[in-house]
């Protein structure tokens, strides 16, 4: 998929709705402020960048795909840019960042606790991944044998593997977020979503928080 019909996903409307859903369990959990020294790790056409920069931070947006980030630099706003790098190697001294987030990246990362371990080490204040859950619909849909579309290859976490990951890092205060439950969009499944409560561990996006202390 190029970069231009990844982005434009995000214009359709339920494409608008996973996005603002994700993005909504992101923000809160991130709690941005005006000023902040953000990085995005595997941002790729920066759709997420971009909303991170609309709340007032300065984003630095990573990702090793040079079309995503081309695409990305085209379309960036005030505060942000754009940097080639690897998540399993951030290029940044430790602690540059007062927040760090990265989304669905790290589900097509082999190396995603190397990549996790990154992300902490950078960060100062606090750190938000968002990640594909194991135990959704959405896997049953599209995740199973190999996955399928633009799921294909990717890993589903499962919240006991991301705690076992995160046991060994410098990280205190863990908070657990889901959402899209109902991954279709349709009308329906949106009015039902809004009666499903955030700490419900069967959506098919997990959002993850931690402080991170030294």
């Amino acid at each position: 998929m190029t970069p231009e019909r990844y982005d434009a996903w995000y214009d359709t409307p339920r494409g608008r709705w996973i996005g603002n859903a994700e993005y909504g369990l992101i923000r809160s959990l991130l709690d941005p402020r005006p000023g902040d020294r953000v990085l995005d790790v595997g941002c790729g056409t920066g759709w997420f960048t971009r909303r991170v920069a609309d709340d007032g931070a300065q984003v630095v947006g990573l990702d090793r795909d040079a079309e995503a980030l081309a695409f990305a630099r085209r379309h960036g706003a005030g505060g942000t840019s754009y940097v080639h790098g690897d998540a399993t190697a951030l290029p940044f001294a430790d602690a540059s960042f007062d927040a760090v987030l990265s989304v669905t990246a790290l589900c097509f990362v082999e190396q995603w606790p190397c990549a996790l371990a990154e992300i902490v080490r950078v960060g100062r204040r606090r750190f938000v991944v968002g990640l594909l859950n194991r135990h959704s619909l959405l896997w049953l849909d599209k995740g199973r044998h190999g996955g399928s579309g633009a799921y294909q290859g990717a890993h589903w976490h499962t919240r006991v593997e991301i705690g076992n990951a995160l046991r060994v890092l410098p990280v205190c205060n863990l908070r657990y977020r889901y959402g899209v439950f109902l991954p279709s969009g349709s009308e329906v499944s949106r009015v039902l979503e809004r009666g499903l409560p955030a700490g419900l561990p069967l959506g098919s996006f997990v959002a993850v928080a931690g402080d991170i202390g030294r």
